[in-house]
This record gives C-alpha cells, sequence and structure tokens, in this order.
C-alpha cells in the first residue's frame, strides 16, 4: 500500500508550529491540532503515533532549519569575526522569528516539562560549540580578546538574544499594557534593533590583530 501524501506531515508540522506556543508542549491537543491542520485524526496517528513524538519532530524541524543556516559559518574561511557576525545574526534571527515557541520551551524546561528539557538539552550544545568554535578561531588570529569562553559566550548571546526573549515574554503578559508591546516591537525584536546588537556585541569582543614587526 502506498504511503499517504507528504503534504500531511507537512499540514500537522505547521499546526504544530502555530499552536504550541499558546499551548506548550503539555497542554496540545491532539484533536485540536487535527481540527487546525483540517486533517483527520487517523493520519495523525499514521504518520507520528503520539503526541510526544509529533511534538519531537515538530521540534527538530524547526532547529534542524535553523542549524542548517549557521554550519556552513563554522566552515568559511576570511575574517572569523565576519563569519561570527553572520552566525550570531542567524541565531539572533532564528530567536526574533520563533520567540514565542523559544519563551514557551524556556518557561516549560524550567516547570521540569520533559520534552522541553530534552529539546534544550539535545539542542543548545551544537549551536553553543557553533560559536564557540568561531570565538576560538578568532582568539587564535588575535581578532576577539583573550577571554575565557565561559564568560565571553554568555556576554554575547545574551547581549544578541537576550531582549528578543524579554520581548517575547512581554508580548505573552496580558495584564502589561498595549504600550509596552509595541515598545518591545521596535526597541528589542525588530530587524534593525538586532543587527545594533550583533555589531555592538562584536565591538565589545573583538580588537585589531597586532602589526606585524618591519
Amino acid at each position: 500500500m502506498s504511503r499517504p501524501s507528504q503534504n500531511i506531515d507537512d499540514q500537522l508540522i505547521a499546526a504544530g508550529i502555530a499552536l504550541l506556543p499558546d499551548t506548550g508542549c503539555a497542554g496540545l491537543s491532539v484533536r485540536k491540532l487535527v481540527e487546525h491542520a483540517g486533517v483527520n485524526l487517523g493520519m495523525f496517528h499514521y504518520h507520528f503515533k503520539n503526541k510526544d513524538n509529533f511534538i519531537r519532530v515538530v521540534l527538530q524541524r524547526l532547529y534542524e532549519g535553523m542549524f542548517a543556516d549557521l554550519q556552513p559559518h563554522a566552515d568559511a574561511g576570511g575574517d572569523p569575526v565576519d563569519s561570527l557576525r553572520a552566525a550570531v545574526t542567524v541565531l539572533g534571527s532564528f530567536a526574533r522569528m520563533h520567540r514565542a515557541m523559544l519563551v514557551m520551551l524556556v518557561s516549560e524546561a524550567m516547570q521540569g516539562e520533559p520534552l522541553a528539557l530534552q529539546f534544550l538539552r539535545e539542542s543548545l550544545p551544537r549551536h553553543i560549540g557553533v560559536i564557540a568554535h568561531l570565538v576560538q578561531r578568532g582568539q587564535a588570529e588575535g581578532r576577539i580578546v583573550d577571554v575565557p569562553l565561559p564568560q565571553l559566550l554568555p556576554f554575547m548571546m545574551s547581549a544578541i538574544a537576550g531582549p528578543v526573549l524579554a520581548g517575547g515574554a512581554i508580548e505573552r503578559h496580558a495584564a502589561l499594557p498595549p504600550a509596552f508591546a509595541a515598545l518591545a516591537q521596535g526597541a528589542l525584536m525588530s530587524e534593525q534593533a538586532l543587527t545594533l546588537r550583533v555589531e555592538l556585541a562584536l565591538r565589545a569582543i573583538t580588537q585589531t590583530p597586532p602589526q606585524e614587526p618591519t
């Protein structure tokens, strides 16, 4: 018997991406999911077996798309600062685009939700490893300040992505005045704001390489 169309997988995953930021992993309803996707319940079980497996697939699909854009910068030649700029921009853009999902995942992980914890434990070392590799290459070439990675990486990543997560949390907080969300949109989460934070973070950690003696 032939396998049903791959398009059904995509419809369900798109519905999961739309619903998860509001429901969280724990609160996602399979029946509401299939209604949102316009797919019958049997097709959900055919493709994904159960809810936990489905959520893993959704989160992995999102992450692998971002990582595919990130990885080439780890292997790029040229100025390591330029490669680092491109890599952290990929991460910042991903955080900006999926901020509601990430705020939900962090919140659930802090409450001990197993799927959120598993996702963060498996994904964080991968992209942090790429950034660490670029920083170390920049340090070896005298382009980045010689500061221990456990100090430098949190400083840089929190400066770039931290405001995006803060803005996402503001957006989700219904008790705050609408003006707060509007301020977050412009000051924290716009493309221009992200570009500025990337440049400020890099300016803080880069240095002019020493001149060769003549």
